[in-house]
């Protein structure tokens, strides 16, 4: 069957599609907050979040705390490619269709795998700045 053909190589092609539409949604907050309220809502029909799927909380946090310039360490490279890997996982037609059971969101997986490829370090980062910030809120 074609779509168990999705691989590395596809997922980084699809990555690269989305590249241009998370440009255009980080240049205006609006759409963009519009955006991540769609991929939350998307998230909670996910019936089995896997490994990769899992971190989807984590990069719409730092998605959202770049935007709101609370956190401005990554660089807007790793944030565009988070954004286009987030439109990818949204979008109801992609290479294997959401709707099919168990298998529809192996391509979602993939191109949020690929994504961590790129930007780990970053998401890596983030999550230490995170972690720092919820100390202090904690102990202040």
């Amino acid at each position: 069957m074609k779509f168990f053909r999705f691989n590395q190589k596809k997922a980084v092609q699809e990555l690269e599609k989305g590249l241009e539409k998370s440009k255009v949604l980080l240049k205006n907050q609006n759409k963009l907050e519009a955006f991540l309220e769609e991929l939350e809502e998307k998230m909670k029909s996910v019936p089995l979040v896997g490994k990769y799927l899992s971190i989807l909380p984590v990069l719409t946090s730092m998605v959202r705390a770049y935007l709101t310039k609370e956190y401005d360490k990554a660089p807007v490279g790793a944030i565009a490619a988070i954004v286009s890997a987030l439109v990818y996982f949204v979008s109801p037609i992609d290479v294997i269709l959401d709707g099919i059971p168990f298998l529809g969101f192996l391509d979602d997986a993939a191109v949020i795998g690929a994504c961590l490829k790129l930007v780990q370090s970053d998401v890596d980062d983030y999550k230490a700045w995170r972690a720092q910030r919820q100390n202090h809120i904690l102990e202040g």
